[in-house]
């Protein structure tokens, strides 16, 4: 455990878990908030078991095997919660305002998010009556990776598909679908030559080996398994297939034709990544009927002016600018907090 020095500094704690689907985006924004902030407050990672690994460069404590993360607070008494957990439970959240002054909850589709002093949805296209006013609905959110950053608007520049189109498949760090598989053995009855990227994320749970068996039986078919620079790999593509989480909103900071797929029933009712904004969204992933998913892959190869439109619908968004007004937002509370002090500041009790 990282020891934390006495400091007059106030104290933000990080909860994020693989939780919902979300893949790595939620511990990646994270990591680009924490730098932003440490030199305004002291920054800890609270870990659980279902937690991706902190920043190498935050102090982080381990929520024990006989705690949670209610009995943590308690001890470390943080003067804001930002959490990145998945649907949250009221009964959790109400308990967790009697200690944490601020809370700030991401992407929050739980009842907890009714009990946070603000939830952040970017998933989300607009707010609805459905909505109380402490919920900020924006795409405007979405932070773009420092690593994607080198790749923005590069769908501009980049050349019409050559005489070996690149297809990438990449549904995120789980795939629980596994439409992994399902995209790859319809892909492999398109007769025109074509290169394929298969990106496997480092939580697939399913069989790699078949997975690498299909590619074989296929020349210019590749499973890319990690490490690897997805940025980089997105980069070379001329065409994505990927699921409509927070994927597309990475792809459209670069501006690259995609298909989507949806994993479940909350992905397909997501509605960023859609025709208005550049993207063929086929619909469930489990559902897809093969001449609908190879028609999608051959329209912006064969026809430029379908292509283009798509890069430009994409780019029109301009996402990725979201990090100065999350971090408006995180300051305001820190300024501002919702309650009462917390408690005695946090202190080398975490030695």
């Amino acid at each position: 455990m990282i020891p934390i020095e006495n400091s007059k500094k106030k104290v933000v704690a990080f909860h994020i878990t693989w939780t919902d689907g979300k893949g790595s985006y939620p511990a990646r924004r994270a990591a680009v908030l924490a730098e932003s902030i440490s030199q305004q407050a002291d920054v800890l990672f609270i870990v659980g078991e279902n937690s991706p690994a902190p920043p190498e460069e935050c102090k982080a404590i381990q929520i024990g095997k006989n705690t949670n993360l209610l009995q943590t607070l308690h001890l470390l008494k943080p003067d804001l919660l930002i959490r990145d957990s998945g649907s949250t439970v009221a009964e959790e959240v109400e308990k967790i305002r009697e200690i944490v002054p601020s809370i700030l909850h991401f992407d929050d589709f739980g009842d907890g998010g009714l009990q946070a002093d603000f939830v952040l949805q970017t998933l989300l296209e607009d707010a609805n009556d459905g909505y109380a006013d402490h919920y900020i609905v924006d795409r405007q959110l979405f932070i773009a990776d420092p690593a994607l950053r080198t790749y923005e608007k590069s769908g501009l520049t980049k050349p019409k598909p050559g005489p070996l189109p690149h297809l990438v498949i990449s549904f995120g760090e789980e795939d629980e679908g596994n439409l992994s598989y399902r995209a790859l053995r319809h892909v492999s009855q398109l007769h025109i030559p074509l290169k394929v990227t298969l990106v496997i994320g480092e939580r697939y749970a399913h069989d790699i080996s078949t997975l690498k068996m299909m590619a074989l039986g296929r020349r210019n078919t590749f499973v890319q398994q990690a490490p690897y620079h997805l940025p980089d790999i997105f980069s070379t593509a001329d065409i994505i297939l990927c699921g409509s989480g927070y994927t597309p909103y990475e792809i459209a900071v670069m501006g690259i034709p995609c298909i989507v797929l949806s994993q479940n029933d909350f992905e397909l009712g997501l509605a960023f990544p859609k025709e208005h904004h550049g993207f063929s969204h086929l619909g469930l992933g489990r559902k897809v009927k093969q001449s609908n998913l190879l028609n999608a892959i051959m329209e912006p190869l064969l026809h430029e002016s379908l292509r283009k439109r798509s890069i430009d619908r994409q780019l029109a968004l301009n996402l990725g600018n979201g990090k100065d007004k999350v971090l408006e937002t995180i300051l305001y509370l820190l300024e501002y907090p919702k309650r009462g002090a917390s408690g005695k500041a946090l202190t080398d009790m975490l030695h």
